[in-house]
């Protein structure tokens, strides 16, 4: 390097170079052009530094902790005395631009204006003209020489104003503020692009237009909710997958609603256009009948192969109309895939979750699921979140459906980035993508892409958007195709011939073409989903298909299981309450006392380890139990460290996972749901903290766990612990809605139980497990009788006895002397034995039916055969007529039962609520009920 010349000085050259290329010596303009080119200059030319130089302006991207190359910093600064001040001044300016660059930054296609906030004119700082070649230090901005302030405003400006904009100063670790400013600033935001990766997103681009086109011409008014005006989404999740994969991710999950799902599932999910084009003609009305879904709700998995050789296997999840819901179930369902390979780092899968603008900022469960990303239980190492950005959620304008600038503010709750980018430009879109997942996988955070495009037509295709949005739509009406914007900008660099382009699009045409006659033959068989991979083995459909299993466990290996429970650490510290708990379950243990409902829940949990299940158990204080009476987790009462009993019992047991979840329903088991997904081998259990709280999560209830089965084929083993019972705490805290699970109950979907005993409880939910049948379980769980004196249970009911779904009458009186039959569930069954007892009422049989549903009138007839003909039966219930079970075993039953019994119901009177709000006016209504049952 000759003379002083020194790397500051070569980037003040270049500063000037890009202002006036003429300021610079011809041998200097000939140098930086082929920079600009990006060409390697000449190695040590006479009259420049060594190559070094270049990286000044190309600089690599820095890999985790490297810091920016060190330049000699010797040109002269102004006088120290005036730059002082002005220094101040120009950091900022830079911090404002870090702020608020994003607000002036071109990311709406559409070019709509936008206010300049004041702190990004250098004339609020004091600047003029005359400044402008000043040099300021760059310390700030991670470079160790000076640059001029044109040259900071020119590195600023691209970076957060070009076609990316970046909210990322709400972080408050300074180290992530910092990696972040430095991947963006050095790089000025926008990556190397290769020829062969500008061919790729032309042809990522070209498929994503080409698929649209078709859909329109071949099936004219057809719903297909296009991608049209968003097309980038396609090259995105290309480009995020490739390199996904590149990062050692295996397993992908995508979770998005219905605007391009099938350009997803065509372009990117591998799914066979031709069976989509199969489902647009509706050719097997027969094949449907009676279930299945619409298209655009559907799911697909596939194998991804990466261009470096990699496999990432994919999943999109199915998904109803109701937007953002399957979000939490696309974590869950990645949870419980990195579960299964022991991938506790949480690096092995990725979730994708791709929203829409309106739906982002408008759904709650959006807030509930980015509130599960860094909590213990529900980290899945970050998630990839893609807003497709269309300004507009059907008919609404943002100015009506947000209080805030951004849809993406209520990411703002997270410590993460928010990239706003120009669909547009689909390499800014390439910038991001890489950008986003280098930065979850180094912080193993959510991180969030928002692009922006517009949606060209309505919200279906049979609506007219210029009825409500004509000033937009007149601005989309002279907007062109991405892909036709991106081939004029690779046309000027040379890279890409028009012919090269019209050869892919004419490929992709001829392979839809193709894909459509196969679709339109008569023999043409769409492919069987079959139980493959983790769910070989395991079935659905009726109960007849779950085989028999025995659900009994041996006598002494419980004694065993339930002593080791009571065996804490020498310097554990219990609570003085937990050391009497613990001294009771100790007697359990040696058969002084029968076993109560926590310690059979326990032993069942404890035995279906031991045999190497996972266990997980998840919801609002349950690791206490809301009743206190759990107590899984304990907590030491000196310092406070955590002990799980049921951790401890064998080396090589299953996993058992009990976690206090957040005070969410709807996130919360929707997750779970996912979870069971993917994890048929694990019992999946939520437990609400008050029954009725689901009703917060009604939406996952009835549109994928009730019907997931009969929509998508999918099957779920997942159990919901509901508290329910009518006790005088008021309408909130007493029913868990059982009427709504046995109206959605049809086809053997899902399993209603309402078990009486601690033994029955015990064999149900090791049922769940035992036999391959998977089916969701609903469990009405008790509240006061989890201390009844009454309810509790020997071990040889554990070792002997199996799940009952309809438990005889305990008088021992002889069939021939009953007057009068009563069926009932649950709490009310003691509540109607004692008033027995009392009135010592010996012709009245009580059974209790502990499963709901399925059941069959023919099971409900069998248990009643030695009764005589024409025996009254009564339905009782506590809940009033309009809910519990009546309504529903009136319809099964009708008027008669088995044409041998007359059949009736004592309830309470129908009701808008559940139960009344007085304590004392519970207990009259309780006994009038009872008192009607005994009436003769």
């Amino acid at each position: 390097m000759p003379g002083n010349l020194n790397l500051a000085f070569v980037e003040g050259l270049y500063s000037d170079f890009l202002r006036d290329p003429s300021s610079v010596s011809p041998e200097w303009q000939a140098y930086f052009q082929r920079m600009v080119n990006g060409d390697q200059p000449p190695a040590n030319p006479s009259f420049a530094p060594t190559a070094r130089a270049y990286s000044i302006f190309n600089p690599p991207v820095p890999a985790r902790g490297m810091q920016p190359p060190e330049f000699a910093a010797n040109a002269p600064l102004v006088d120290e005395a005036e730059t002082t001040s002005k220094q101040d001044r120009v950091d900022q300016m830079i911090r404002a631009f870090r702020f608020s660059g994003h607000l002036i930054a071109q990311i709406d296609p559409l070019g709509l204006p936008r206010p300049v906030p004041p702190e990004l004119d250098p004339a609020f700082y004091g600047f003029t003209e005359s400044d402008m070649d000043r040099r300021f230090s760059c310390e700030t901005m991670h470079r160790e020489a000076p640059l001029t302030l044109r040259g900071i405003l020119d590195i600023l400006r691209n970076t957060y104003c070009r076609n990316i904009g970046v909210e990322y100063m709400h972080i408050p670790e300074l180290p992530i503020r910092r990696w972040l400013a430095q991947r963006m600033e050095w790089s000025e935001n926008r990556m190397q692009i290769t020829r062969k990766e500008q061919l790729r997103i032309l042809t990522r681009l070209t498929d994503a237009v080409t698929f649209e086109e078709f859909i329109r011409k071949k099936f004219i008014g057809a719903k297909s909710f296009s991608l049209e005006g968003s097309e980038s989404l396609i090259p995105l999740l290309d480009l995020a997958i490739e390199k996904a994969g590149d990062q050692g991710v295996t397993e992908l999950v995508i979770g998005m609603a219905h605007r391009g799902r099938l350009n997803v599932l065509s372009n990117i999910m591998g799914k066979s256009p031709g069976e989509i084009f199969r489902e647009f003609a509706d050719a097997d009305p027969e094949a449907a009948k009676g279930g299945g879904d619409v298209k655009y709700h559907k799911g697909y998995s596939n194998d991804w192969k990466t261009s470096s050789k990699k496999t990432v296997h994919i999943s999109l999840s199915f998904n109803p109309s109701h937007l953002e819901f399957v979000n939490p179930v696309a974590l869950g369902r990645v949870r419980a895939k990195q579960d299964r390979i022991g991938d506790i780092e949480r690096t092995k899968g990725l979730t994708i979750l791709i929203h829409g603008d309106a739906a982002f900022a408008g759904q709650g469960v959006v807030q509930e699921t980015l509130n599960l990303s860094q909590l213990p239980g529900y980290t899945v190492g970050g998630t990839l979140h893609i807003i497709v950005n269309n300004q507009i959620g059907f008919t609404t304008s943002p100015n009506e459906a947000r209080s805030c600038a951004y849809a993406t503010d209520v990411a703002k709750m997270l410590p993460v980035p928010i990239f706003h980018v120009n669909g547009e430009d689909p390499e800014a879109v390439a910038q991001v993508v890489r950008l986003a997942l280098d930065f979850r996988q180094t912080f193993k955070r959510d991180v969030v892409i928002d692009m922006y495009g517009y949606r060209r037509l309505g919200h279906n295709e049979a609506d007219e958007p210029s009825f409500t949005q004509p000033l937009l739509y007149k601005a989309v009406e002279k907007r062109k195709p991405v892909r036709e914007g991106y081939l004029e900008h690779l046309l000027k660099l040379e890279g890409v011939t028009r012919k090269d382009a019209d050869r892919i699009m004419e490929s992709r045409q001829e392979h839809f073409e193709r894909e459509l006659s196969i679709s339109k033959t008569k023999d043409y068989a769409p492919p069987t989903p079959e139980q493959r991979g983790t769910w070989k083995g395991f079935v659905g459909g009726p109960e007849s298909n779950a085989p028999s299993v025995p659900t009994a466990y041996p006598k002494e290996k419980l004694i065993s299981l339930l002593e080791s429970q009571t065996k804490l650490p020498a310097d554990f510290r219990p609570h003085p309450k937990i050391e009497k708990l613990i001294a009771g379950r100790v007697k359990m243990a040696l058969g002084e006392q029968p076993l109560d409902w926590s310690a059979a829940e326990a032993l069942a949990f404890a035995s279906l380890a031991v045999e190497g299940t996972k266990i997980r158990l998840s919801g609002q204080d349950s690791g206490r139990g809301t009743f206190s009476h759990r107590h899984a987790i304990l907590h030491d009462y000196e310092n406070g460290q955590r002990y799980i009993p049921l951790q401890n019992l064998s080396p090589k047991q299953g996993t058992v996972e009990i976690l206090n979840s957040p005070l969410s329903e709807v996130g919360v088991l929707g997750f779970e749901y996912g979870y069971s997904l993917d994890s048929p081998r694990t019992l999946t259990l939520w437990e609400a903290q008050f029954g009725d709280f689901w009703n917060v999560a009604q939406v996952i209830v009835d549109q994928f766990i009730a019907s997931a089965e009969d929509k998508w084929r999918r099957l779920s083993g997942l159990v919901l612990l509901l508290p329910h019972g009518f006790e005088g705490q008021g309408p909130e805290h007493s029913s868990a809605r059982l009427e709504r699970f046995v109206m959605l109950a049809a086809e053997d979907n899902i399993q209603v139980t309402y078990p009486s005993t601690p033994a029955q409880y015990f064999h149900l939910l090791r049922r769940q497990i035992v036999r391959p049948w998977r089916k969701p379980l609903v469990v009405m769980t008790p509240k006061s009788l989890l201390r009844h004196p009454e309810v509790v249970c020997s071990f040889d009911e554990l070792a002997n006895g199996q799940f009952h779904k309809i438990l005889p009458d305990k008088s021992n009186v002889a069939p021939a002397d009953i007057r009068k039959i009563v069926l009932c569930s649950g709490k009310l069954y003691y509540e109607l034995a004692k008033a027995r007892e009392i009135q010592q009422r010996h012709d009245i049989a009580i059974l209790r039916i502990e499963q709901l549903y399925p059941l069959s009138v023919e099971e409900i007839s069998a248990a009643l055969t030695a009764y005589h003909s024409g025996t009254p039966v009564i339905w009782a219930q506590e809940e009033p007529e309009n809910m519990g079970a009546w309504r529903y075993m009136r319809v099964k039953i009708g008027e008669t039962l088995a044409n041998r019994f007359p059949f009736r119901g004592v309830t309470r009177a129908e009701s808008a609520s559940p139960a009344a709000g007085s304590a004392a006016t519970h207990k009259a209504e309780q006994e009038e009920v009872i008192a009607r049952v005994f009436a003769d």
